[in-house]
């Protein structure tokens, strides 16, 4: 299986007719946060899905209409995660959105409890998945990244501890986010964390999975 995951900026390769004959292979599609509500259902369209995403700090994937009343508008054809496990074929994957709270905005933004109250929430359809699967988790995707990996020390593009405490007692294979731009090759993307792979997502990367387990 081969995994598209895109964050944070519009790729160029991705929205345009080429997207076809350089990905026609994928055969999912993660979203990391903070895309326009257009770029995810081009990709989705043009690829045919499934995509699974959650949503970022400064909430673009959604659009909120005003009238007849306020309501938050999600991309079609596209699948948020947020607080929830999927599974995909053999794959186990799970989301969660946003970014720490830097300012008043009430929408996508999380105080370190409030995230580990979402953590904990996701615990037992980890369990299940133990009993089910054999595995907690595969993947799980944020946008923020875990405390003092990939992060910043501005308070927005902090980390959050609960995602560490989630890879310590669940071990996922990969943790997947964006939120952090990368303006350098020289800045550090992939860092091993026990036993999990955790990798920036900002712009796109590309995974090969076989058989339901990461390579």
């Amino acid at each position: 299986m081969k995994i598209l995951t895109v964050s944070d900026k519009v790729e160029q390769l991705i929205y345009s007719p080429a997207i076809k004959r350089l990905f026609g292979d994928v055969d999912l599609v993660l979203g990391c946060g903070d895309l326009p509500f257009y770029y995810l259902e081009y990709i989705v369209t043009m690829l045919g899905g499934p995509l699974f995403y959650v949503i970022g700090n400064h909430a673009n994937a959604v659009r909120k209409q005003y009238a007849p009343r306020q309501e938050w508008q999600y991309p079609g054809g596209c699948e948020n995660i947020d607080g929830r496990v999927v599974r995909y074929r053999k794959l186990l994957i799970a989301g969660l959105e946003g970014s720490m709270r830097y300012n008043q905005n009430p929408f996508f933004q999380y105080t370190e409890r409030e995230m580990a109250w979402k953590v904990w929430r996701l615990v037992p359809s980890l369990v299940l998945n133990r009993l089910l699967h054999g595995r907690y988790l595969d993947i799980l995707i944020t946008h923020a990244p875990p405390f003092g990996i990939h992060d910043q020390e501005d308070r927005c593009h902090q980390g959050f501890r609960a995602f560490r405490t989630l890879m310590d007692r669940f071990r996922p294979s990969y943790l997947i986010h964006g939120h952090v731009h990368v303006y350098s090759p020289t800045e550090i993307t992939e860092t091993i964390y026990r036993q999990t792979k955790v990798l920036n997502t900002y712009g796109y990367r590309t995974l090969e999975i076989d058989g339901g387990h990461l390579e």
